[in-house]
């Protein structure tokens, strides 16, 4: 069968068509240069009667009469004016024009020392996002950058890079974290060091956003933290990390800051805490923020292994079971926390077997602190006695059923020192200081989201609860009061969270028959008590 000839205006029509084209587009860039005044015009009108609705529809009904009166009396004026009418149209249009001017800032492109820095940051990360056999490859040393990075970038004052937007093939292996690794690690070495920057992987997009973080405040000291029973506040974390804010106390002034909440008790998930970090990280700072915390409604008992004396102004206070700094009062006291801890598992069981509520001795929750273990580790094994941690097994266990909380501090070189009870129960962490990915990751169990920096104040760091994300932290500024060293401001922060009196002549005064307060218990002095209670 021959073939019939194509339409002629499918076969010589091309170039007419191609020349119509060119000739609309150049029509109609014309007429929008010559009517842009007309369409400016236009524009400012739309927008000025949007705005007189909005002010209609939000004008009470009982001022609308007056509204109309006065708008009525307006119009009048200017109609008894001589040329009023065209006095008015010329400021309508002047106004309409002011409103409808476009106002987008024109787009200005990278400097020269920017797209000097965007070219080696885009040439750094070729043999991580190329291939071989790619046909035409996104990333290729000599390419165009600007195809990777559009204009989605951003510099400081300083000409260094403070947000970039990476677009990189599909055969990207994004979910491999040793990929992710060495991609951020690309990215902080050439947008330089010294900052903090949070990725996020897109993968559905294939986009990797990199933002510079601003240095969490670190000016909040101890306080009253707005919390319910059963909250505790380990620090603050960046605004839109979390649900919630609180009200804080910061320098002279109140703002509302973001706070990273463990909630323990019976219906935690997260009922013990681990945190790690090296020596002047802020465990410590730590220990001292929770156990002000934990005063509040709740008993407290503190052993402490480094030997510092920073838990030296708890002693004495009301709700103070006990601060034990050596290692036989630091066993005697482990001891009866496992006894108590055994003997409020059996004083609710009888209450609920009973049908009454649970005794008000074992409703009030109690806090066991313990401040470096390794270092009573190793002098329990020079004396052949048993392992503190070993204690721990069973307010570890049960803890949460019976209303007892456990919290460690380590530094991370005794980290392997930790027994398996106390990491497999401590499922909230919290990593604080300089420390490498790699290290956070061993806490954490997931490596961060940010690039760890090799200087932070104490208390820094990083914070996770059970399987949520991580979330960078940092500890409300709670010294030693009895440190020479401590401010006179945070100083009084810290005495006047402290519940009762802790000289001797207060303590001398409680004989003269005066009840203690209701729920306070004192000191621990007696022996170990039995599990039958």
């Amino acid at each position: 069968m021959a073939r019939r000839p194509l339409p002629r205006i499918l076969t010589g029509g091309s170039a007419s068509i191609t020349r119509g084209r060119a000739f609309a587009r150049t029509a109609a860039g014309g007429a929008t240069d010559v009517l842009h005044p007309l369409i400016t015009i236009v524009r400012g009108l739309r927008l000025l009667a949007g705005a007189g609705r909005r002010r209609w529809a939000a004008t009470p009904g009982d001022r609308r009469g007056h509204v109309l009166f006065l708008v009525a009396a307006c119009v009048l004026g200017v109609a008894l004016l001589p040329y009023g009418f065209l006095l008015a149209a010329v400021s309508l249009m002047g106004a309409a024009a002011w409103r409808g001017r476009d106002r987008a800032p024109a787009v200005k492109g990278p400097g020269e020392a920017e797209a000097a820095r965007l070219r080696s940051l885009y040439e750094a990360l070729v043999p991580h996002f190329s291939a071989a056999d790619d046909p035409g490859p996104l990333f290729a040393h000599g390419g165009d950058w600007e195809k990777a990075f559009g204009t989605s970038f951003a510099f400081d004052g300083n000409g260094r890079l403070t947000r970039l937007e990476v677009s990189y093939p599909a055969y990207v292996a994004d979910g491999d974290p040793a990929l992710r690794a060495r991609v951020e690690q690309v990215l902080d070495a050439k947008a330089g060091r010294g900052r903090e920057y949070h990725f996020a992987w897109d993968e559905e997009n294939n986009r990797l956003l990199m933002t510079v973080l601003d240095p969490l405040p670190d000016t909040i000291a101890a306080q009253r933290f707005v919390a319910a029973p059963g909250e505790t506040v380990l620090g603050f974390t960046d605004d839109g990390s979390v649900r919630r804010t609180v009200p804080v106390r910061d320098g002279d002034g109140t703002r509302d800051a973001a706070p990273v909440l463990w909630r323990t008790g019976t219906r935690s998930t997260e009922p013990h805490l681990l945190a790690v970090g090296h020596p002047g990280s802020g465990t410590t700072t730590l220990l001292r923020s929770l156990a002000l915390q934990a005063l509040q409604h709740g008993d407290l008992l503190v052993v402490e292994g480094g030997g510092s004396g920073g838990y030296g102004f708890l002693n004495g206070r009301d709700g103070v079971l006990a601060v034990e700094c050596g290692l036989s009062g630091a066993l005697a006291t482990l001891e009866w926390a496992a006894h108590e801890t055994q003997r409020r598992l059996i004083a609710a069981d009888r209450a609920r077997q009973a049908g009454h509520p649970e005794p008000e001795d074992i409703r009030r929750p109690l806090w066991i602190l313990l401040d470096r273990p390794s270092a009573l580790g190793h002098l329990a094994a020079a004396e052949g006695r048993p392992e503190p941690q070993e204690l721990l097994q069973v307010p570890l266990r049960h803890g949460r059923a019976a209303g007892v909380t456990v919290v460690v501090a380590e530094q991370f070189d005794s980290l392997d020192t930790l027994s398996e009870a106390v990491l497999r129960h401590t499922r909230a962490r919290a990593v604080l200081g300089p420390a490498t990915r790699e290290q956070a990751e061993a806490v954490l169990g997931v490596p961060p989201h940010t690039t760890p920096v090799p200087e932070v104040p104490p208390g820094r760091g990083y914070a996770r609860l059970g399987a949520g994300p991580v979330l960078r932290l940092q500890v409300p500024a709670t010294p030693d009061p009895y440190d020479e060293a401590t401010g006179e401001a945070h100083r009084q922060a810290v005495l006047g969270l402290l519940p009762g009196a802790a000289d001797p002549a207060g303590r001398a005064a409680e004989g003269d028959g005066r009840e203690p307060a209701p729920g306070r218990t004192g000191p621990l002095v007696a022996a170990p008590a039995t599990a039958e209670g």
